[in-house]
């Protein structure tokens, strides 16, 4: 009897968002009801998972993205852009008659920081049956949001059927996202996400509750300018944020959630993978856009070694605590 084995095609895999950005730059953001004049605006290509793979591939890792575009100048944008970046782009819908998911990024050259509209039309839908199942065997990782809740809930029980370790960037709650925890290995989520999903206000019980009831390896969030916190076998690990002169923290999320992939497959202690991604993160906002500043492993590395941390006793304090 012939028996078929499936190779490794692919170091990661990532299923989810992507979104062309509008960026109007801004002196000061005024107070509510106030105006100001904006600088420049910029189209710029971003998105949860379509700019982690993007850091991915940067990064030396054979890639892939699935996720579904719009047939307008938006998604035109967005495809140009993924063309230019060696990720494989094979499994990416083009909806017909359909916009591209975009948002309105205002930001703050005063301080880096932006706020975002977004929209997303229901023509850019993913479903179940759009995930490539095969695609997912053929990969060392799976990486996913938690839009499309039921076709990424349906990814991950096919990555954990096949022994395929499972991250996902989550930043708000989404209806049935448990269905999604339970077969995920790294939850990376963003700083709010913990806690609104337990009810629990302090961040590291948050997180061991959530490790508690789902049981993943790695119980992680993002702390913006403060950071990363990851709860790991039973220990809390800080990587307190690189110093860099902040131009915009677009794509900041996504791009850490890329260098942790990467991390992880390169099999780097919890403390370091947290440090790296930082790293990555804070390169990254040193320019305009979700994309302004992907390094390589060497520039990263380089700003590993020199730059100033910003570190917050509250999260310093419980570093290394058994739980």
């Amino acid at each position: 009897m012939e028996h078929w084995v499936l190779t490794t095609e692919y170091d990661v895999l990532g299923i989810g968002l992507n979104a062309t950005d509008t960026l109007l730059i801004i002196s000061h953001f005024p107070a509510y009801g106030g105006k100001v004049p904006f600088h420049e605006e910029i189209l710029s290509p971003g998105g949860q998972v379509a700019s982690a793979m993007v850091t991915c591939a940067k990064l030396g890792l054979r890639t892939k993205y699935v996720g579904t575009l719009g047939d307008d100048k938006r998604g035109r944008v967005q495809m140009e852009s993924l063309r230019g970046s060696g990720v494989n782009l094979e499994h990416v819908q083009v909806r017909a008659n359909c916009a591209n998911q975009s948002a309105y990024i205002v930001i703050d050259q005063s301080t880096g920081e932006r706020t975002v509209f977004w929209q997303r039309p229901e023509c850019l839908t993913l479903r179940p049956e759009d995930v490539p199942d095969e695609e997912i065997r053929r990969s060392r990782m799976l990486h996913i949001d938690g839009h499309d809740t039921p076709a990424v809930a349906h990814a991950a029980r096919v990555a954990r059927a096949h022994g395929i370790p499972v991250t996902v960037d989550v930043d708000t709650i989404y209806p049935g996202f448990e269905e999604v925890l339970k077969n995920v290995d790294y939850l990376v989520a963003s700083s709010e996400f913990p806690g609104r999903w337990t009810k629990i206000e302090d961040p590291h019980r948050a997180l061991t509750a959530l490790r508690d009831e789902y049981g993943m390896r790695c119980a992680a969030m993002t702390l913006g300018a403060h950071g990363a916190l990851a709860l790991v076998d039973g220990e809390f690990h800080y990587s307190p944020a690189f110093v860099v002169n902040c131009v915009d923290t677009t794509g900041a999320g996504d791009v850490f959630h890329g260098a942790f992939c990467y991390a992880v497959l390169q099999e780097m202690p919890t403390g370091e993978a947290l440090d790296f991604a930082n790293a990555m993160t804070a390169l990254n906002c040193t320019a305009i856009g979700a994309r302004g500043a992907i390094r390589g492993v060497a520039e990263v590395r380089a700003l590993m070694a020199r730059a100033e941390r910003r570190t917050h006793p509250e999260f310093v304090k419980q570093e290394f605590v058994k739980r």
